[in-house]
């Protein structure tokens, strides 16, 4: 399934799938270093404990250059025709960045949920950031994956960055079929438990239920009935690069928001 071939079944995405386009053509136009791999072995004892990497005391990632390419990538939007309410927010944004040298660097802090700063356009920042992020913790993200025991961790939570996970994929066939969390700030994704609530944690088997969509190329909604939680969940193989963007299935989102479930992850999509 290629992104083209989906967009001609789904066209009400085609708004989105160019607003992503445009946002990662600005964002290839800026010249940034991916960040540099950190020792995880001294991280290991906060990995036991479950404290994500990016909010460990013990590993330290230089985001300069993020708030760098950050403002470049906001100031560049600001003078680009966008969409409707878009384009205010952008500029706005742009305006809050500008006033005080130290907002870009707040800005990024909120979005790892250390500092109060408060933005202009918290939906705009958020998808923004989290664009700049992910690409500049690439080479972190890939070494990581290497790098730890997916056994050991096995939790709801994002390992990379503390995220709830934004989608679901099913790999293998039972009975040694794989579940796998999929993280839609920093792209991570980790194992976990193949049945279960990765919200509530409920293990009971009966409050767990699923949504099928017809013609959805195996994309379905998991949900839990004791929490209302639900998570978007791919079972196949081949198009993960299109079915686990999280932005291709916004209309799973609405058809759950319909039924009384809830998106527990954070979206970047709600501009």
């Amino acid at each position: 399934m290629t992104q083209d071939v989906w967009l001609v079944k789904h066209p009400y995405l085609q708004r989105v799938a160019d607003l992503q386009a445009q946002i990662d053509a600005a964002v290839a136009e800026i010249p940034m270093h991916g960040a540099c791999v950190p020792r995880f072995d001294d991280y290991l004892g906060d990995f036991r404990a479950g404290i994500p990497l990016l909010r460990s005391p013990t590993v330290a990632i230089d985001l300069h250059d993020v708030e760098r390419v950050l403002m470049s990538l906001v100031e560049a939007l600001a003078l680009k025709p966008l969409p409707g309410k878009l384009a205010h927010d952008s500029q706005t944004l742009e305006a809050q960045l500008k006033c005080d040298r130290d907002s870009a660097r707040r800005g990024l802090a909120w979005l790892l949920d250390n500092d109060s700063f408060t933005p202009t356009s918290p939906g705009l920042l958020r998808y923004l950031g989290w664009s700049v992020l992910a690409c500049h913790l690439r080479p972190v993200v890939d070494a990581f994956s290497g790098w730890r025991d997916e056994e050991r961790w096995l939790r709801s939570y994002c390992p990379t960055c503390g995220a709830l996970a934004a989608m679901a994929h099913l790999v293998g066939t039972d009975p040694g079929r794989l579940r796998f969390l999929s993280c839609g700030c920093c792209r991570s994704s980790w194992r976990y438990r193949r049945t279960g609530c990765p919200f509530c944690q409920t293990k009971d088997d009966h409050r767990l239920a699923v949504v099928t969509v017809e013609g959805e190329a195996g994309l379905r909604i998991d949900y839990c009935e004791a929490c209302s939680g639900y998570v978007k969940t791919y079972e196949g193989q081949g198009s993960e690069s299109v079915l686990l963007a999280d932005w291709t299935s916004l209309h799973l989102d609405i058809i759950a928001r319909d039924r009384g479930l809830n998106r527990c992850a954070e979206s970047l999509y709600q501009l």
